[in-house]
């Protein structure tokens, strides 16, 4: 049976009201953020165990062949689109909570540019501290110039939005294309897929890598930032309301979901069979394939949220204990985000525990789901006790 989300209204004297009470969450936003944080981990911990990216073995055997191949295909640029797209997505459920609770519009940018300062900090402090690889830096920035020029435009503008993906639609499709040039005139030695070393991640000591990381970030970040069209689809979606009412939009998510999956898999696939020894082409071919598998990985984000977002419509109203967890973990992303990037440098890095032995494939896969399980159960454990989280406390603190 479901029940009407109660709306808290601001107390008398204030323009806005705190964060969100556990009675008002949607199952599906939560469920999406904690069940891919698994895929995120599959990604980060393999760029850990590797020292770079995209953190493959580049001689796979038995296996290995086949980690390789299912990460290439479902994993690599798949995992971010979708926090991107429920980046947008919280955006706008926070801004409409403000002003359901009375606050003015002047309030809910401010308490929006606020948090997103925070998070520019918080990703900040992650990357020097952890892992180069931060992304909430870049939501951050986003996230202002979002609510500065997107968060309060009208329907009519947010369309455009969907003309951008057709237009992405499209030159995955001229990609595409190109790769399928370079695979037939590839006739150079042939080249096995590596990784591009990052210094930090193969540091032999905390200081030394601290220093690498120094340098590192400021470049990933700016190679992140034009996830904006991602964030502004996610935008798109929340207005509409799509994953508070997936049962009504059903036919919708089911379009999405088959179209946008369908893409990120074909453009994926030929990467993954050079990562897996099963194609052999040159440096340029592989050149090309990669690009074709990130330009296509974008619509990974909206297909997996689609997908997920048709299995709440089923299971909405029969919540089992694994699904109940997974969104306990959902509701605590930003801890469990930061939680894995404390594992992979007590358990990874060669200056610990340095955990890779034998197979690194199969380390970086064992760990990534040791850690992700371990942060499920912390997290119901914390959803028992009405606890959520350090690091949504300590934001929320900071912000309201």
């Amino acid at each position: 049976m479901t029940t009407t989300p109660q709306l808290t209204v601001a107390a008398p004297g204030t323009d806005h009201r705190g964060p969100v009470s556990r009675r008002e969450r949607a199952l599906a936003p939560d469920l999406i953020r904690g069940a891919m944080l698994l895929l995120i981990g599959l990604a980060n911990s393999a760029n850990f165990a590797f020292a770079g990216q995209p953190g493959v073995e580049s001689s796979p055997h038995g296996f290995e062949r086949v980690l390789n191949f299912l990460k290439l295909t479902f994993v690599d640029a798949r995992a971010y689109p979708v926090f991107a797209v429920m980046f947008g997505y919280g955006l706008v459920q926070l801004a409409r909570r403000q002003r359901a609770a009375g606050a003015t519009t002047s309030a809910v940018r401010r308490i929006l540019l606020k948090r997103n300062a925070w998070l520019i900090a918080f990703g900040g402090v992650h990357a020097s501290l952890l892992y180069f690889g931060d992304f909430l830096g870049a939501y951050g920035v986003v996230g202002i110039v979002c609510t500065l020029f997107l968060v309060n435009r009208g329907d009519k503008f947010h369309r455009i939005a969907l003309v951008i993906w057709a237009a992405m639609a499209v030159e995955v499709l001229v990609v595409a294309g190109l790769a399928v040039l370079a695979v037939g005139n590839s006739s150079g030695p042939v080249q096995a897929l590596t990784n591009s070393p990052n210094p930090s991640l193969a540091a032999t000591s905390y200081v030394a890598g601290l220093a690498d990381r120094l340098h590192e970030y400021p470049t990933h970040l700016s190679s992140v930032l034009p996830f904006i069209v991602i964030v502004w689809l996610g935008i798109w979606a929340a207005r509409k309301q799509l994953l508070e009412n997936p049962a009504t939009h059903r036919a919708l998510l089911t379009r999405v979901a088959a179209g946008c999956l369908g893409i990120t898999v074909a453009g994926g696939l030929p990467l993954a069979f050079v990562g897996a020894g099963w194609l052999h082409v040159d440096e340029s071919a592989i050149g090309a394939l990669n690009l074709l598998s990130h330009t296509s990985g974008m619509f990974g984000g909206p297909g997996y949220v689609a997908l997920f977002g048709l299995l709440v419509a089923r299971i909405q109203n029969r919540r089992s204990l694994p699904i109940t967890a997974i969104s306990a973990l959902g509701q605590r992303s930003l801890s469990g985000y930061l939680f894995q990037s404390v594992a992979w440098m007590a358990l990874l890095a060669p200056f610990t525990l340095d955990l890779r032995f034998g197979s690194t494939a199969y380390t970086a896969a064992l760990v990534a789901i040791g850690v992700w399980i371990a942060s499920v159960v912390g997290a119901y454990a914390m959803s028992r006790r009405s606890y959520r989280g350090p690091a949504e406390t300590l934001l929320r603190r900071l912000v309201y």
